[in-house]
């Protein structure tokens, strides 16, 4: 009985993080275009901004459940591969030029980077320092190369806050200010419910882990699900694309990074996240090589990379 009142507890945790996240990303780009706050300090709150991974990572960490974090980082970065990406391209074939090949090939050292220091199944608080100076350089890279702030992840939103300022449409900063208050509430106390009910199901580290390969990471990756089905149906854009593919560096850097500042992060089986690492890998070159043959990811790109998820699912419940 106790056990299904963690899973009603969890499924309340997933939604308070899901509702959070777009709350946060939606108000505070509309509050900071009308409080007119510089580019850059917009590229310091949102460029790459995966706030529900980061507080999911950050909560696991305080709360010493390392396999949570880790497992989360890896889990929502293969759903944004195949499921964000596969699911969008199902739905009208998705645009795979410079500014989206950029990001995704500049992630791939990000996520090498995160598997050699997680593989021995620690992430000292140097090694947390050195994922957050590689994200800074990542952002600093395509800055230099773009000559304007990255745009990934929940970062998309401020081009929909420029466009209703441009057309006239007012909100009440106040209002906006509250409800990103509101998200960063909803995140921390979702993320805090999620965890220690993932804690209370299961006390064994492999268990964790697989709950946090797939469901975790599934359910922090969901909100750029959503913004790229969404994007596709409307005729997605270069940038929507790149805001998802990008996010793939900000998980494998600045969450796990902060997660093992707050508390360095170890597991005593490291080799039950190998191959997930490697998978995590895998996916975003296969979206590389898919989509650099033909400038786009096609309908049938989207069907292989959705045909790839459960088996991933599968592998990991089976092992």
């Amino acid at each position: 009985m106790a056990d299904v009142g963690w899973g009603l507890a969890l499924l309340a945790g997933v939604g308070a993080i899901v509702w959070g996240a777009e709350s946060f990303a939606e108000h505070l780009s509309a509050a900071s275009v009308r409080l007119g706050v510089s580019a850059f300090a917009l590229a310091l709150l949102l460029a790459g901004a995966e706030p529900e991974e980061l507080a999911t990572a950050v909560v696991a960490s305080v709360r010493k459940v390392p396999a949570v974090a880790l497992g989360d980082v890896l889990g929502a970065n293969i759903a944004m591969c195949l499921v964000a990406l596969g699911l969008a391209a199902c739905i009208a074939p998705l645009p795979f030029g410079g500014r989206v090949r950029r990001y995704a090939v500049l992630g791939l050292p990000a996520g090498i980077a995160a598997v050699v220091v997680m593989w021995d199944g620690r992430i000292s608080r140097i090694d947390a320092s050195l994922l957050l100076l590689l994200y800074v350089g990542y952002v600093a890279t395509i800055w230099a190369l773009e000559r304007q702030p990255p745009i990934i992840g929940e970062a998309e939103e401020l081009d929909e806050a420029r466009e209703e300022a441009q057309r006239g449409i007012r909100r009440r900063v106040g209002r906006e200010l509250v409800l990103v208050l509101a998200g960063v509430i909803a995140m921390a106390a979702g993320a805090t419910v999620l965890v220690e009910a993932v804690r209370r199901i299961t006390h064994t580290e492999a268990t964790q882990t697989d709950i946090s390969l797939t469901l975790v990471g599934f359910v922090t990756a969901f909100e750029l699900v959503v913004l790229a089905w969404s994007a596709s149906r409307r005729g997605a854009s270069e940038t929507v694309i790149a805001a998802v593919v990008g996010s793939f560096a900000y998980n494998a850097t600045m969450t796990l990074g902060v997660a093992a500042l707050v508390r360095p992060l170890e597991v005593v089986d490291a080799s039950r996240l190998h191959a997930p690492a490697v998978l995590m890998l895998l996916a975003l070159a296969l979206v590389v090589v898919l989509g650099a043959a033909r400038g786009v990811l096609t309908r049938r790109h989207g069907m292989l990379l959705l045909a790839l998820y459960p088996v991933f699912l599968v592998y990991v419940i089976s092992r």
